[in-house]
């Protein structure tokens, strides 16, 4: 019989994190239960338990470790060359092809169950989108200002189209069992949003 090898307490949050965002894209968050996580995992309930003392402790690690995840990318991608709005194309693009690889988090998001009984999360979310419609509307707002979009378009409300047309798509995506390629038709459908903000000749 092969021994079990006694992984560290840091090891085992991780993995307990990493099977939680798996099992979440798999059979969504609201059926996550902390005795599907264990069988995940290989270890007792009481095991899971241990290292979070409540659900909502594991829900807490998982959006910390994808804010982790994001910032990464983010500093990855911080010296993006080019105009602005081709700065825009590769931020969205990189974000729907990180979406695509990390399928739980529109799962989550588009969880209103969870969102309900947890704060915390919802206030995560609410931050990460906050950030991302400020981050988009600076690089609407170069545009505009260099004559290339249209001199009476809102800077924040062309944000928040480029923003709905992301939460959208990943729904959509969602629904359909993942069965289209997320960033081709991101890019599909961005282009469209952006020939209406340009200047026309």
């Amino acid at each position: 019989m092969a021994t079990r090898t006694r992984k560290s307490a840091p090891e085992r949050k991780s993995e307990i994190i990493v099977a939680a965002l798996r099992l979440a894209a798999e059979i969504g968050p609201d059926r996550l239960t902390t005795e599907a996580l264990a069988r995940e995992v290989g270890i007792s309930q009481a095991g899971i338990f241990r290292h979070f003392p409540t659900k909502a402790d594991i829900w807490d690690a998982v959006a910390e470790h994808i804010g982790k995840m994001l910032r990464e990318k983010a500093a990855a991608n911080k010296n993006i060359a080019g105009l602005p709005v081709d700065q825009l194309r590769k931020f969205v693009c990189g974000h729907l092809g990180f979406l695509e690889t990390t399928p739980a988090i529109p799962a989550i998001l588009f969880s209103r169950e969870l969102h309900a009984s947890n704060d915390k999360l919802r206030a995560f979310f609410a931050g990460l989108i906050a950030s991302r419609q400020r981050h988009f509307a600076k690089l609407i707002q170069a545009e505009i200002d260099a004559g290339r979009f249209k001199a009476g378009l809102s800077a924040d409300d062309a944000a928040y189209l480029i923003l709905a047309l992301i939460q959208g798509l990943a729904m959509r995506w969602s629904l359909n069992a993942r069965s289209f390629d997320l960033v081709e038709e991101g890019r599909r459908l961005l282009e469209l949003q952006l020939a209406g903000f340009a200047v026309t000749a």
